[in-house]
Formats: C-alpha cells, structure tokens, sequence
C-alpha cells in the first residue's frame, strides 16, 4: 500500500508518528482504500509545535458510538486496531490479539486458517496513519461541535436573564433542545446556574408556553436536593399540574417525568401528589393508547404515588382500578409489571378490593398473568386475587376457578419460583376448595390424571 503525501500547495495532512510522516485522507478516500465522506481534513500538529498530540486509545473510546470502516476493524475483536500488524498472508490484526493467538498455540492465520510459513507480523505504518488520521478527523469535529453548544447554552443563559415575552419562549425553546441533545450543554446550563434560572421562571403568573418549555430543560439537568426543595413550592407543582392536565403529549410526558424526580428524596411530603387534579391527568396519560411513552410515563409516576399509602384512597375513588384492569391485556412486559405493583397496592384497601371484585373483567384478566411474564407480575397477581378471593370467597374463588386459577396454583407450586410465592399459591389453592367436593373441584380444574 502506497504512502500518501500531500499533493498541491494549499492541502493540509495529518502528522501520525514522530517521525513526522504525513498521510492525506482526502487523496486515501479518492483511491479507494476508504470508503467516501471525508469532509474536511483536518491538522494535528506535533509535540514540536507545543501542541499536545492526540492520543489514539483516548479517541477510540470517545468514539465508541460511531461507526467505523470495516478495514480498521480487527478481525479477532472485532474493535478498531490501535497497533496493526500483518501476517505473511496479508491479513491484518491488531498486534496483541494476534499474539494472544499464538500464545494458545496457533500457528495460523484466524481469517484464512492457512499455515504460516513464516511467524513474524509486520507493523502495518500505513493503515495506522490511515486509523489516526480517520479517528482525528471525528474527534477534533466531535470536539468542535461540543464547544459549539457548550458556546450557545451560555449565550442562551444570558439571554434569559434579559428578555420577556415570546423571546423569553424561543430562547427557553433554543436552550431545551441543545440541553436535549448535549450531554455537554447539559453540564454547561448546570455549571453556570441554569437549574436556578429556569425554575425561578415557573410560578403562579407563568405562561404555560414558559412553563412548558421550563419544564422540558429541567428534566434533561441533574437537580441537586437544593433544586428539589425548591422545586417542591406549592405554586410550582401547581403549575406543573395544569400543565399536565392542558399541554401536548411531550409536554405531559414531561411534567410527570419532573414530578417524579421531585418524588424521589427524604424530604418529598405525599401531600404534594394528593391532589385530584393531578392524579387525574396522570390517569388520562396512562389512558392514552395512541402514545406508548406517555403511557409509560404515566404508570411510573401512578407507582411512586401509591407506593405512599394515604395517596391509594383518592387514587381508587377517580376511577383508577377499572381504567388499569381494563388495560392488561393491551400492555407490554414493562408497563404491565407496573399496573400490577399499583392494582396490588390498591387491593390493600377494603375499597381497593370491593373495586376489583365489582370489576367483572378483574378476575379473569389477572388469572391470565399467572406464570405468564415475570417472577415479579406472577407474585403481584396473586397478592391482588388473594384480597379478592378472601373478601368474597364464595363468588370470587368460583369466579376464579371457573377462569383457570386452580391448574395456574399447581404450576407456581411445581414451578422453581421463591418459596413465598409457592406458600401463597397454596393457601389460595386451599381457599378456592372450601367450597366443593374433592371430585367436583378436580372436575372444576380440568386436570390431567397425572396432577389429580
């Protein structure tokens, strides 16, 4: 492969080793050994200059998420080469993963699986510099790009400190979607007080465009328990309620990702979460079907709220018992291991159970997930039929029955899940038996002989 130099007065190189050797990547790409979208090339000068050289280990892992050509790959690792060698058959690996190789007694090429007639590697010079200079490439632009927006929060930030109105708006816009997209705007906005600026916006007078947009940069940035408590004022989570229950879906899904981070500490009082209003618009979310993330979004913050007990009451008397019941069926892995840990939170509640045992559908539904997702769904079920059977055991346990509930019990009690869940499934087993004959109860459950 031949060594590439610049041609033509006004092209810049790259400077790879210290011997000074320069590689253009523009002429590499045009000849084919890569493939094309070099862009601009860009110049690393060397120690002589008083510049720090690059470090290309460093690149590599700062790089992880790009994609990279295949011929910088090595074989072996299938990870870029920092230290390429050649073989005698003209394959290429990265220096220690080929002597590994040989160390475990291989004497042959891991592409090929020809023999070696001859064990020594050949540092590959070229396709090093070929490497640096591709990976110098992305990172000085990675680099440029991250000081760019890191540039435009703090503009953004002195902005705000200055103007009102629909300025105020497209500035808290601007700063939301660089904040969302940089992690390093997000340490800028934090590092220079942006968490205390924007939530000094939210108050009772705030517009719901500013309030909206506040919101949507102050759940991308780490809030300390100083943000919190201040967060927590009654006229803030006010605020973020009616926004909850008036903004778009992604302002929505924003508000309640925003209260959930306000739940989460020591010094979160359940008061805050109590109000109807906002247990109402998180139940429309969860409502919602057309926007899976809003229905996550949704059933994670309805988790946390009745996870505080004197919550559950007013949880259970908007409705929310008949709205998650008739959901599970519609529900993913995830989302349903959450409505099952709210509906099993509820059944603790004599009105929580009377709830699920007047919902017709709550028995049958809840039967189905036995044994059927997680570990987790299955124990959280049959803690909701156990307060349902044991309210109303005569209707509730034949309902059951009649649904399948006996041959499920023997499963759980067969299967290899935790003795707790295995002593639960008996007891309930045991209670929904009370009220037959031993032939007619096998009859009920459709057993094979093997199980009677």
């Amino acid at each position: 492969m031949p060594m590439y130099q610049p041609s033509g007065r006004g092209r810049e190189g790259f400077e790879v080793s210290g011997g000074g050797q320069v590689l253009d990547l523009e002429t590499a790409v045009k000849d084919g050994i890569l493939g094309g979208g070099g862009g601009g090339v860009v110049v690393v000068h060397s120690s002589a200059t008083g510049e720090k050289k690059l470090d290309l280990k460093k690149m590599i892992e700062e790089l992880d998420s790009i994609e990279v050509p295949s011929v910088f790959i090595c074989p072996i690792s299938l990870e870029p080469m920092q230290d390429p060698v050649t073989l005698c058959t003209g394959q290429t690996y990265e220096r220690s993963n080929i002597l590994k190789w040989f160390s475990l007694g291989h004497f042959t090429c891991p592409t090929t699986m020809q023999e070696l007639w001859d064990d020594s590697i050949t540092p590959n010079s070229t396709l090093y510099q070929l490497i640096f200079s591709w990976f110098t490439q992305k990172y000085l632009a990675m680099k440029k790009r991250s000081e760019d927006v890191q540039g435009r929060a703090l503009e953004l930030l002195e902005t705000l400190k200055k103007v009102k109105g629909q300025a105020r708006v497209q500035a808290l816009k601007e700063l939301r979607q660089v904040v969302s997209a940089h992690d390093s705007a997000k340490k800028t906005a934090v590092d220079n007080g942006g968490v205390t600026l924007v939530s000094s916006l939210l108050g009772p007078f705030t517009t719901h465009a500013v309030g909206s947009e506040a919101i949507g940069i102050l759940v991308n940035l780490d809030l300390n328990s100083d943000a919190k408590t201040n967060l927590r004022q009654p006229a803030k989570i006010s605020l973020m309620v009616d926004i909850l229950n008036e903004g778009s879906i992604d302002t929505k899904i924003n508000c309640t990702r925003l209260i959930e981070i306000l739940m989460d500490g020591e010094e979160f009082e359940s008061e805050i979460v109590s109000s109807l209003s906002l247990l109402v618009g998180v139940l429309r979310l969860v409502k919602d079907k057309r926007h899976p993330n809003g229905l996550l979004a949704g059933l994670r913050l309805l988790k946390l709220i009745c996870s505080h007990e004197p919550v559950r009451s007013s949880v259970i008397s908007i409705g929310a018992v008949p709205q998650l019941v008739e959901s599970l069926p519609n529900l993913n892995a995830e989302c349903l291991e959450l409505a099952l840990y709210v509906l099993e939170a509820l059944s603790t509640l004599p009105e929580g159970g009377l709830a699920l045992k007047n919902c017709p559908s709550a028995i049958p539904a809840i039967v189905k997930l036995l044994m059927k997702v997680s570990e987790s769904c299955t124990e959280f079920a049959l803690s909701i039929l156990w307060a349902v059977c044991k309210l109303a055991p005569e209707e509730c346990a034949a309902l059951a029955v009649d649904a399948g509930l006996a041959a499920k019990l023997l499963l759980v009690i067969q299967s290899g899940c935790n003795p707790v869940l295995k002593q639960r499934s008996a007891e309930l087993l045991k209670l929904c038996s009370l009220n037959y004959t031993a032939t007619i109860f096998i009859s009920k459950c459709k057993l094979t002989r093997t199980i009677q």
